[in-house]
Order: structure tokens, then sequence, then C-alpha cells
């Protein structure tokens, strides 16, 4: 049977930067070529990154990656890598009008195509459109409805991009129709925690589908609140594993492979789903025989809770470098949340980057100003205190506030200061609020919710916790100094903002309080519904109120790194104005 080395670059992509998409899609591909690849695979849109949301409906856009597309082909020839077949996403427009989305010829299309030989040789269309969670890709484009079939050295490889696979249907059952002997779909498939163990099932039962190895490749990075976390794979037309790429890291897994010859009597014309095959045809011929050099493997796989945690520090790094950022200030009081949000920072730009400010008032405990400079002291960041006594007395004596006012008064204090020294210094503030405080409202409009960026937004408190227990513990499995006070673990979740206040004077335990919101928040479940899971029905009726009556806080709150299948922000979008209630 024919031989094919394949080689599968797993990267990271900056939205709009074509010129520099364009630089990496040129250095990997050298890559590729220097082992010896017989055909490079790019992922979805990683010409434009991933993704462009309104971008798409600028024609402008539209008409600069095209362009981009050309140029890449002469580009790759002229550095003599032209003779290497190699597939890219990127941004396209539709040539004839689709009546039945009612859209007209022009309109944007997700799409791929094949460079070779200074040429664009084949383009086509992602045939299933995702429209649920954070995709809108009903919103801006119209699907594909070619199975393309790309011949080289004798093997047919069937053609697909990312939702796919992920749906039934479509071009999948059409790779086996068309005897495809390798079905390659390009992907940018957000991370979500345990989507690995999903996504690996899908691949194998695709291929299974298919009759034919099939090879997904996956992008890596971040791009606004998603994370790709990579994990390329490839599996044979039975389900096994041949190789499998590690997680959050730029690579090109490069693969021998042996395929099925091309068919004589390969079918033409329309195939399933309506799909017409659109073959070309690069070489017929396989390759003399040689001895693979690339048999495969898998990496090392994260464990779940070093998954969360790499996938984090991964959208904090992306927000921080894309956007031309080179550091960022935290306020550190010494407690869980902005502890984790600090050693989330250092892992991602380097503690070199990273500020802290301490802002104690009067009562600031003396244990957590200790366990800030504590932080500051184990990770090497920078840090400072700053009172903001005098600033509360002064703001006190003009206005007079008790009660929550004044409470609040003291973050909003914070907010400013942070923000103050962030336009002077030109850092980022990161926001250290978590999905349970984000949830119930616990947190203070332009006070502890000011920032650019909200790393742990995602992240609900008993999971903040294990996670801090977490990374101690990796540190100190490899003889590092764990970054986190142990104090700050172990002693009771305070705002401080009163004397002996502790957040359970206002918040059921945050085990309890998490277990209703995600069955809430994430599963979309009913009052009754969680009553009937065990829960009491008086607490259930409080927290859906403070969750309902907060959505207002949420829609004002920074960004941040989205971990879970409904994350706030584009997964779950609530109306602000809503006279519906759960709780009565």
């Amino acid at each position: 049977m024919p031989q094919l080395r394949l080689a599968l670059n797993q990267i990271d992509s900056r939205v709009g930067d074509l010129a520099g998409n364009a630089d990496a899609i040129v250095r990997w591909t050298r890559k590729s070529a220097e082992q010896g690849a017989h055909l490079a695979a790019f992922p979805e849109m990683a010409l434009t990154g991933y993704p462009v949301e309104d971008l798409a409906l600028r024609s402008s856009f539209v008409e600069a990656s095209r362009a981009a597309l050309r140029d890449l082909a002469a580009r790759l020839a002229a550095e003599g890598l032209g003779e290497l077949p190699v597939i890219v996403g990127y941004l396209d427009r539709s040539e004839t009008a689709q009546p039945k989305y009612g859209m007209p010829a022009g309109a944007p299309q997700n799409a791929a195509a094949v460079l070779h030989r200074g040429q664009v040789v084949l383009t086509y269309a992602k045939h299933h459109l995702p429209n649920y969670g954070v995709f809108d890709e009903f919103r801006y484009f119209v699907p594909g409805d070619t199975m393309p079939v790309l011949r080289v050295h004798g093997v047919d490889v069937a053609l697909a991009i990312c939702e796919d696979l992920w749906q039934d249907g479509g071009r999948v059952p059409a790779a086996r129709t068309a005897r495809a002997g390798l079905l390659l779909s390009v992907n940018a498939s957000p991370y979500e925690r345990e989507k690995d163990d999903t996504r690996l099932e899908l691949v194998r039962k695709r291929a299974q589908e298919a009759g034919c190895t099939t090879a997904y490749l996956a992008m890596v990075g971040g791009q606004d609140e998603l994370v790709f976390d990579g994990d390329s794979i490839v599996v044979s037309a039975d389900g096994e594993v041949i190789a499998r790429a590690p997680q959050f890291t730029e690579t090109c897994v490069v693969l021998d492979l042996t395929l099925p010859a091309a068919a004589a009597d390969a079918p033409d014309g329309v195939v399933d789903d309506g799909l017409r095959v659109e073959r070309v045809v690069l070489s017929e011929d396989p390759l003399p025989p040689y001895e693979p050099e690339y048999t495969g493997g898998c990496a090392e796989h994260l464990d779940d809770d070093a998954e969360v945690y790499s996938a984090l520090v991964a959208g904090v790094r992306a927000y921080v470098q894309k956007n031309g950022f080179r550091s960022v200030l935290i306020g550190l009081s010494g407690g869980i949340d902005s502890s984790l949000v600090a050693a989330i920072a250092c892992d991602a730009v380097g503690a070199e980057n990273v500020y802290g400010i301490s802002m104690p008032s009067k009562y600031s405990s003396q244990h957590s100003k200790d366990d800030a400079a504590e932080l500051a002291r184990r990770t090497g960041l920078h840090f400072r205190t700053i009172p903001i006594e005098p600033m509360f007395d002064a703001y006190m004596g003009s206005l007079g506030l008790t009660g929550l006012a004044e409470e609040n008064l003291q973050s909003r204090l914070r907010g400013t200061l942070l923000m103050a020294v962030s336009n002077q210094e030109g850092h980022i503030v990161l926001a250290p609020g978590n999905k349970s405080e984000l949830a119930v409202g616990y947190s203070t409009l332009y006070g502890d919710s000011v920032g650019a960026y909200g790393p742990i937004k995602d992240l609900y408190k008993t999971s903040v916790f294990r996670l801090a227990a977490w990374r101690n513990r990796v540190a100190a499995e490899r003889g590092e100094t764990p970054p986190i006070p142990e104090n700050s673990i172990t002693k009771p979740p305070s705002a401080e903002l009163r004397p002996g206040q502790v957040d359970t004077d206002s918040l059921p335990d945050y085990p309890v309080l998490d277990a209703i919101l995600d069955l809430y928040v994430d599963h979309d479940k009913g009052a009754d519904e969680i009553v009937a899971a065990g829960f009491d029905p008086e607490l259930v009726a409080r927290t859906l109120r403070m969750v309902d009556n907060a959505e207002y806080k949420r829609r004002q709150y920074p960004p941040g790194t989205k971990i879970s299948a409904k994350g706030f922000g584009k997964d779950r979008r609530m109306p602000v104005t809503n006279g519906w209630r759960e709780h009565g």
C-alpha cells in the first residue's frame, strides 16, 4: 500500500494578524519539509486566527484574507517549499448565492485551501456550522457543499473542518463513500474541562464511520476568553490511537502512514448529504517504499487539575502578549483568590512582569497583610503596600456612609487605586473574582471587579482552593518553593470590609453553594429540580434570587478564561431586565 508522511502543525494564531500568521505558517512549513513531509496541514482559520467574529462581516477583511492566501502560496514556492502541499484554514467568501440560507453571493465562509507550487489548487468551506455555546457561525458563514478530496502520492485524502466531525452526517460518511484512504480535519475547537476524553472518543467513532485513518489537527493558544489546548489526534480505521500531540504546546506531529491506494473507480458527482465530490490530483503514483521514521506515539496527558491550571495560564499569557502588554497588576489581599491569580500570572508572564499592591484598611487583619507579603517573597513578584485608610477617612468625612455603602467604598477605593497605577505605569489589572462570587453578585462594581482580564472568572470557589493546593503540591514535588502561603488556603475566606467578617456571613458554605450553582448556571436546572436533588428549598430560592439579581454586574465584568461548558459571557446570555423567576 502507498505510504505518506503527514505533518500536522499544531500552532497558535493571532486574530487579524495576517502577516504574522503567514510568517508562522511559512516557518512551520519549513520544519515540515525538513522532516521530509509529503503533506503538511495547519489548523482551522490559521491564517486569520479564530474566531474572527464580526470581522467576517467586513468585506475588506475577507478580501485581505483571500489576498493573503494567494500571497502565501506564492511565498512558499519562492522560498523553495512549493513542492510540499500545504492545507491552510482561512476566511473566504462564496462565489454563488445561497438561496436556502437567504444569503447573496459573496457571503463569508469558514474555509481551507490546498497550496501547491505557488497556486491555490483547492478550496472548500466548512459544511456543518456550529451555532451553540460560544459559536455563532450561522451569523457569519454559509456552509460548503463539496466533498473535497486531494489525491497525493496515490492516496485519496478527504478534507473536513472541525464541526464536520462533531456533527453526524456530512463529510464523514461522504469520505467513506468517496473511498478515501485518509480523513484529515483541521480544527479550532476551544478548550473545556474534560473535553479531551470526549474528543478522543469522537475521533475514534468518526474514523470507524469513515472507514479510514482519521487525523484531527487542533489549534493551541488563546483568543480573548477562549483557550485552545491542541491535543491533535490520529487514529486508525478501527479506532486505535496512532499518535496524540501534547496539550498547550506548539508542535509539528510528523507521522509515516501506510494507507489504501486511491481507487480507480472512486465515485464522482453527488454523494452523502448532497455533497459534490471535488477531487484534485497532485500525484497519482505512490512513492517508492521507504522505511518509516515516524511511527507515532502519545504525549503524556495532563491530569484534570494540571489541565485546568495550564488553560488558565495560557489564557492570561495570550491576552497579555497578543494585546501588546508587558506586565500585569494585581491587588493582593492575602486571600486565596488574589493569591491564585498571582501564581497564574507569574507562570504566564514571569514574576518579573507581575506587580502586586497590598491596600490594607483599618479592618485588614495582620495575617492578611503578612500573607500578601509572603506571597510576594515566595514568587518574586514586585510588591508594595499602599494603605487606603487616609483616602477612606477623607471620603467618610464628606459623605458619612454606613453599612454596605461603607463596605463597598473600601473596595472602590482599591479599584480606583489599581486603575490609577495601571494608567501611570502601563500594567493591565487582573480582576480576582471567581465564578461563585460572580454568580451571586458577591463583588463590588468598580471595586474588586475592575480590570482588563479575569483569570479565574470561570472557576468556582471550591476549584480555586483545589487548584491552589495542587499548584503548591507540584512546586514541592519539583523541589521549588510553593507560591501560595498555606494560611491563604486554610483560613476562612473574608472580604475584610467590616470587623470579623467572613464570606459565610452572606453566603452558604462554598461546597453547597457551588453544587447549587453548577445545577442552575451550568446545567440550566430549575428550582424544583435542584430541590429534588436534595437541597433545602429556602436556600435554593435565596441562591437563585442572588444569581438572577446579579446579571447586571456580570455584564460589566471583564473577560476571562473559559474552562467550563457554560461560562458567563457568550455561553450564558440571560437578559438583564427579566421578569421570569425560578424562585418565585
